[in-house]
């Protein structure tokens, strides 16, 4: 049987340099590209204004609140800062998810195929 020892140690350095440059200079460009908000920030305000407003909608015995979302409720929460980190995001994402969750539609990002 033969032994193998592997490449040299200068082979081996540089090819790891190489990864870690590789590495560095994507990070860099997904930084440039998409600053403090993440790839996915549209979905993410989506749900995050859809789970709020179907938890309003869950809590909501008489109806009123539900009826309040949909008559603009939605747009004036996100306006005054109610929908948290994740409706600066994308905030006509959070909106639009918050009036499909008052009316009780199925979540857009539901399912394996969008």
């Amino acid at each position: 049987m033969h032994r193998h020892e592997g490449p040299s140690p200068g082979k081996f350095i540089a090819g790891i340099t190489a990864a870690v440059a590789l590495a560095v200079t994507a990070a860099g460009v997904l930084v440039a590209r998409y600053d403090d908000r993440p790839p996915w920030g549209t979905d993410i305000a989506y749900e995050g204004g859809f789970v709020q407003a179907s938890r309003i909608r869950g809590y909501d015995v008489d109806g009123s609140r539900t009826k309040a979302l949909l008559a603009g409720e939605c747009a004036l929460m996100q306006q005054q800062g109610m929908g948290g980190d994740r409706a600066v995001h994308d905030p006509a994402a959070w909106v639009a998810g918050c009036l499909d969750g008052a009316a009780g539609r199925p979540s857009r990002n539901q399912g394996l195929i969008r």
